[in-house]
Formats: C-alpha cells, structure tokens, sequence
C-alpha cells in the first residue's frame, strides 16, 4: 500500500501518506495511545487489526509505514506480528537508534518505515532476513510508494509527477501537497496517486505538518469524506 512524500521548509517539514487499501479497512477518525499515559500518541487506527501506517507523538516523532520493502514480496501468513502494531511499538523506545537495533523484526512481513522529526529523516526496510537503515538529508524532499503495489517502472513514473510538480511548484504549502495527494496521475486510474483496483483503493490521505513548536495531523477519508485533525504541542525530551 501508500505513496508518501516529505517535503521540508525553514521551520520544519510536511510528511503526507495515501493509504491503499481495501475498503473495509477504512478508518473514519483520528485515535489517541491507550497504553501509555506518559506520552500522547495520535494516530487514524486500522479497523480491522488495531494498528496505525501514521502516528505522532508530543515528543516531536513521527513514523509512518509503507507495505513491502524493496521489490514485490510473497505474502506467505501468519506473520508474528502486524506491522500496524509495531508502529505503536516504536513509540515504546527512548529514542529511534534503540528501536532500530533491538526490535525484533523477525517473522514479521516486509515493510518500508519512515521516521522524521526536524533534522532527521530515517528510513527502516525489513526484507524478511535483515533490516536497512538509511539516513538522508532531512532537508531534501523524498518521495516513496509501495513496492507491493507499484513495480519499479511504475515506481519511477510517479517519482516523476513528483519531481515535475516540484519544479511547477515553488511555495509548496500543506494545501498544495495535499491536491498533489488527490490529483497527482500517470493517466492511468489503477496507479495514478488516488487509485482504485479491483479488491484496493486509495482510503485515505493523512498528513503531519510538523513546525518548531508544535505538529498538526490532518486525516481524510475518501470514501464517504470524512475529516479529522489532532493539533499536538510538542514538548522537549
């Protein structure tokens, strides 16, 4: 599932995520943590499996989670865990580098997990037998999509209505991603950003503008346009 883009400015960055996926795992609202009371955690919850691909928390981290690593894996269940789940386990750890080295991913199905916060942009892909860690520049803009979804031709062409509006649009504001997320295509319904398969479909954009004191998290849900926002003021840790 989900095509996410990160694009930083002076005081801070917006990380934007499509959700594809089936209909019935639609959330309609964004969820706050139950499980740890010295933290707030928000976060649009999977009705089915009680996870999350987008969370935030007030101590300024936010992660959020593609499926599939880096080419198109065999989905061979059970797994050991939902990868939803392990986004919330995450925010169990002190700090990013500790998740990273001790989490243990195995039995788990691939995923691609992007962590960001001011300065930071980390990217985390589990193949099935080893974890790759990757930093990169946080003040660059990134774009990534599924790769059990998109093959990698199909990959670089919607990498390319990224890099193309990049250079339309200069100002980049949340709202301008945001029409980005709803209209970016490749003239094709099956892959453009909003898509719709036979049994998958784009559910849902959800969206964290994150500024020096504080970090907004806008979730819409496409199939009967459902709106929520969180506001978090981030607290220093």
């Amino acid at each position: 599932m989900c095509t996410v883009t990160y694009i930083p400015n002076r005081s801070g960055f917006t990380l934007t995520h499509n959700r594809d996926e089936a209909p019935a795992r639609s959330s309609v609202r964004i969820s706050e943590n139950d499980k740890n009371p010295d933290e707030l955690i928000v976060f649009p919850r999977d009705s089915s499996a009680g996870g999350t691909w987008f969370a935030m928390s007030e101590s300024g981290k936010i992660v959020c989670l593609l499926n599939g690593a880096f080419v198109r894996h065999h989905h061979n269940p059970p797994y050991k865990r939902s990868r939803g789940l392990m986004v919330l386990d995450f925010f169990d750890y002190a700090d990013p580098e500790r998740f990273f080295n001790e989490y243990d991913f195995e039995g788990m199905e691939p995923f691609t997990l992007i962590f960001a916060r001011p300065g930071v942009l980390t990217e985390l892909r589990w193949d099935e037998h080893l974890p790759h860690v990757t930093q990169f520049p946080a003040d660059q803009p990134r774009f990534w999509c599924s790769s059990t979804l998109y093959p990698p031709e199909m990959q670089l062409l919607r990498e390319k209505v990224f890099l193309d509006w990049q250079q339309k649009n200069k100002r980049r504001t949340p709202r301008d991603i945001t029409r980005l997320h709803l209209n970016g295509s490749v003239n094709d319904p099956a892959n453009d950003f909003v898509m719709q398969r036979d049994r998958v479909r784009t559910v849902s954009i959800t969206q964290v503008v994150h500024q020096k004191k504080y970090a907004r998290m806008r979730f819409w849900e496409l199939l009967e346009n459902n709106r929520d926002e969180r506001l978090i003021f981030i607290r220093n840790r």
